[in-house]
């Protein structure tokens, strides 16, 4: 029986000491794949227990991201945070010994204590906001986490001057020098012991602070207040929770810290589909005792360990499905934000609801569809162009409400916040208008499922060309595109989507398993969408016979 959704039990938890000292103890072969640095959607991720997340992938990182921002010109200074996974805190002081041994000005957060990736992106954007994007003196960003991942995992990432996560121009530049440090026996790392650091050493800068004190700038916080709804917000042991504390206060909110707890092994948590302790706020099993509350309050929220993702609990559904709520807010913000520009689009990920489509349809804006990845959303959340970005697994920010860049990186704060605003001003919560949504444009049903592929298939898929697919109906509908291109900016989607009136599929292999991924979506119910998923199978199956 599957204890998905239970508490988790002793058997379940890390052991942080053992965690900390493979983190000092093993050193990396780079020579085995598994080993080296591989910088993904959200940066370099893995365990120290697996020897690929230890001392020696951190200090070569951080001088391949020393060595790139210098060929970048970027001689500014470098935000640093981490959240409250056990492995930040040496991967952070790891990545300091290296920073100021190379003369970089490290700004770190002035009361020692976590930061959440839009505090981050937050405080790039606000140092760089009156220089030129060719100013020298700009600032970019460290964040070490690796965002929902369960307790054993490390994370590291890099933010460019945009604020934002790396392009793959860079993070393929900072992965091959980091692994040829290693691969020299760290030779050409210039390092400072953290111990000899002088107290001078670091600047320091309240991340929390400058977040908390600007929301009111993005977010109608009068009318939260005013409403006087109840709040429980839930850091899920992240580095949210001061960020939670000093918005209620500050702002004299109805709201409630619900588990002010930080403890690196999680044990508060219930277990994930796969009975793992993931701090997934989009996730049911995650998320079950904050549901099991929802009565409690008029609205409860959850951030991830680094909240950059959401998830929203209302007491008439429960947690809402991530595609649910960013409809809503993009109902409700293009209605709700009149100093926005009258031309910005609204981005989503093509994995994203189509309900989302007909949406932003009927505001009579621009659909501005990508592919997976965050990253995709920078440069029109900078510029103003696009005024909403948001993808499918709870990651959104949108832009403040004089139409100017809140944060590039995705902010589950802010979207939390969001959440309140729209209970406060219309009176519903974000689950009841969803289910006006569905009532104006037809019944979502939604699903996500992984399906085995050899690496050969896996490598197939991601060069696939529509011509491979020689459907033309798909579930009793004809196909009316095939795509291995995002309409919204013509980026390849390393993989294949077909979609017709009232349904769409998408694969796309894993970057980390064996198996393609499988998103489908029908307006036509639960056996429409079985119908669709089966067929896309045959789809990607013969597209894939020859590999």
């Amino acid at each position: 029986m599957s204890r998905a959704g239970q508490p988790a039990e002793p058997s379940d938890l890390i052991d942080v000491d053992e965690l900390i000292a493979a983190y000092y103890d093993l050193a990396p072969d780079v020579s085995v794949p598994a080993q080296r640095v591989v910088f993904g959607t959200s940066g370099h991720r893995g365990s120290s227990l697996s020897t690929s997340f230890n001392e020696n992938h951190i200090l070569a990182t951080t001088q391949a991201i020393v060595d790139y921002r210098a060929g970048q010109g970027i001689h500014g200074p470098l935000f640093l945070g981490r959240d409250t996974h056990g492995l930040s805190l040496p991967a952070e002081r790891s990545a300091i010994e290296v920073l100021v041994a190379n003369g970089v000005d490290v700004r770190v957060d002035a009361r020692d204590s976590w930061v959440p990736t839009p505090a981050l992106s937050h405080a790039i954007l606000a140092y760089n906001r009156e220089r030129a994007s060719d100013d020298p003196g700009r600032a970019d960003g460290i964040v070490v986490t690796p965002s929902h991942n369960p307790p054993r995992d490390g994370g590291f990432k890099y933010n460019p001057p945009h604020g934002g996560p790396a392009d793959t121009d860079a993070t393929s530049w900072i992965a091959e020098r980091a692994n040829e440090l290693i691969a020299a026996g760290l030779e050409g790392v210039q390092r400072t012991r953290y111990a000899d650091l002088d107290a001078e050493a670091l600047e320091q800068y309240d991340f929390r602070e400058a977040y908390v004190r600007d929301l009111d700038a993005i977010i109608d916080i009068e009318a939260i207040k005013k409403s006087g709804i109840r709040i429980g917000a839930d850091p899920l042991g992240g580095a949210s929770v001061e960020y939670w504390s000093l918005i209620a206060e500050h702002y004299g909110l109805d709201l409630t810290v619900v588990n002010p707890d930080v403890d690196p092994t999680w044990r508060f948590m219930t277990l994930d589909w796969d009975e793992k302790i993931r701090m997934d706020p989009s996730s049911p099993n995650a998320m079950a005792a904050l549901v099991a509350r929802r009565h409690e309050y008029d609205l409860l929220t959850g951030n991830d360990a680094d909240a950059d993702r959401h998830g929203i609990v209302t007491p008439d559904a429960g947690l809402m499905n991530p595609n649910h709520f960013l409809a809503v807010a993009i109902d409700y913000l293009f209605s709700h934000r009149p100093g926005w520009p009258a031309e910005a689009a609204v981005g989503k990920t093509l994995v994203s609801s189509m309900i989302i489509d007909r949406v932003v349809e009927s505001l009579g804006r621009e659909l501005y569809e990508v592919p997976v990845g965050f990253k995709w959303f920078v440069p029109g959340l900078l510029d103003g162009s696009v005024a909403f970005g948001g993808e499918e697994s709870a990651g959104a920010s949108f832009l403040r409400q004089d139409g100017t860049v809140w944060t590039t990186d995705k902010d589950g704060i802010l979207l939390c916040l969001l959440a309140a605003e729209i209970l406060a001003v219309t009176g519903k919560s974000p689950s009841e208008r969803y289910a006006e949504l569905e009532d104006t444009f037809g019944a979502s049903v939604y699903q996500r499922v992984d399906a085995p592929a050899t690496p050969a298939q896996k490598a197939a898929l991601a060069k696939l060309s529509p011509d491979a697919v020689a459907a033309t109906e798909l579930a009793g509908e004809e196909i009316i595109a095939k795509l291995s291109h995002a309409p919204g900016n013509g980026a390849a989607i390393g993989g294949l989507k077909v979609v017709t009136a009232d349904a769409w599929f998408a694969a796309r292999p894993s970057g980390t398993e064996d198996v393609y991924k499988l998103y489908a979506e029908s307006l036509r119910g639960d056996a429409h969408l079985r119908d669709v998923q089966d067929e896309a199978r045959a789809v990607v199956s013969a597209a894939l016979s020859d590999a």
